[in-house]
């Protein structure tokens, strides 16, 4: 199997590869690429079967098209959940205490005595008082893991913590303090909120979610943080809270010519997930997950292939993978295929996320070349490839 790199990718990841995959930047016709933030268009690769992010998001690979090529397409949820949070409110701090002004003043104080840098510091340090976190509400607008983490964070910093998420996950909401209030709106979640923080993942609903119409709904002089994706905030709308009063500051980790230098804006390059150890668990599960599915074609993890996983018996000779449309009928065609030429199926897994259909199927022999085609014919079929059971093929 041979494997590209994009993108500095953690070496205690890649160290995770078999030694019999082929893995580098150089790799030009890959079955698997792992990437972090390069922009991946499935288009350009005839060979490929899959593509893991060592992140969470996976706005930068052409989805859509990999879905109708039959690529899996894995991230790593969770992963980099701490770094955010963490940054999140370290940013909320720095944003509330006027951190970030009050230290450039003091390097301006440079080649001054000591008598000189006392006395400006003591008659001007009047101009960077700041407000405390504690006893402000915080609203955290998408309850995913990051969202859950700066919630509790913020409850446990004394805020009153409200939280709202369109389509909630169990599991997430589980983890939740039951300090933090649940609200079912839009609406509720800004009402009184003095800093809101968004963490929802930027798809077609949330692109350009933080509108005039959001931000209108909080309190004049709420604090906005985007630690989530930039197209998620409407950025002249915000200029024109910031202006208005509306806002005080936003805070946001995505540059751009329009905030990089406005006195109401701080902004981090971009560096939410950029802790070594934050790189290092992204990169292990991406790497992970790749490797088993191009070795056994197990799913785990993926945004658009349902989860499917099977350890091959012992006697299994060959493993067929078949990805479909979620039609009926698509299993029993395919058994009749491999029946019809006494091919004898010893295991069937089969599960479908709605869009797509995904079957393990067992073989006790090989399965010719000509077979394989016949089934790739078939009407839903969007792929077939067969594995020969030890990672071979």
């Amino acid at each position: 199997m041979r494997v590209k790199l994009v993108d500095t990718i953690a070496e205690e990841g890649i160290s995770l590869f078999p030694q019999h995959f082929l893995v580098g930047a150089e790799e030009q016709s890959p079955h698997g690429i792992v990437v972090r933030s390069s922009l991946i268009d499935v288009r350009g690769y005839d060979s490929l079967l899959a593509v893991a992010r060592a992140g969470s998001g996976v706005n930068n690979i052409t989805i859509r098209e990999a879905t109708r090529r039959g690529i899996c397409v894995f991230n790593a949820p969770g992963a980099n959940a701490n770094a955010v949070a963490e940054l999140v409110m370290i940013m909320a701090g720095m944003g509330a205490r006027n951190i970030y002004h009050g230290i450039n003043f003091c390097k301006g104080l440079a080649g001054l005595a000591d008598a000189e840098v006392h006395r400006r510091v003591e008659g001007e340090k009047k101009l960077f008082k700041g407000t405390e976190l504690s006893g402000k509400k915080l609203g955290v607008l998408g309850l995913g893991q990051v969202g859950v983490l700066v919630a509790n964070k913020g409850l446990s910093q004394g805020m009153a913590t409200v939280g709202y998420d369109p389509a909630p996950a169990v599991d997430n909401i589980h983890r939740l303090s039951s300090g933090v209030q649940l609200v079912n709106s839009l609406r509720d979640l800004c009402a009184g909120a003095n800093i809101l923080t968004i963490h929802v993942p930027l798809n077609d609903k949330t692109e350009g979610m933080v509108d005039r119409e959001l931000l209108w709904g909080l309190p004049d002089g709420a604090v906005l943080l985007n630690y989530s994706r930039g197209p998620v905030v409407v950025v002249d709308d915000v200029l024109e809270a910031l202006e208005s009063g509306k806002l005080s500051m936003y805070i946001c980790d995505f540059p751009s010519a329009k905030v990089v230098n406005h006195p109401q804006i701080l902004v981090t390059p971009h560096l939410g997930a950029s802790t070594a150890e934050s790189e290092e668990q992204c990169s292990r599960m991406a790497v992970k997950a790749l490797v088993a599915y191009l070795q056994y074609g197990n799913v785990s993890g993926s945004v658009n292939f349902p989860t499917v996983e099977s350890l091959p018996a012992s006697g299994v000779h060959t493993r067929l993978i078949m990805i479909n449309h979620d039609k009926p009928g698509m299993i029993g065609s395919v058994s009749q295929c491999l029946g019809g030429h006494n091919i004898n199926i010893m295991s069937y897994v089969n599960e479908s996320n709605g869009t797509i259909g995904y079957n393990i199927i067992d073989l006790s022999e090989s399965v010719p070349q000509t077979i394989l085609a016949d089934i790739s014919r078939m009407d839903g079929v969007i792929r077939v490839r067969s594995i020969a059971v030890g990672g071979r093929g």
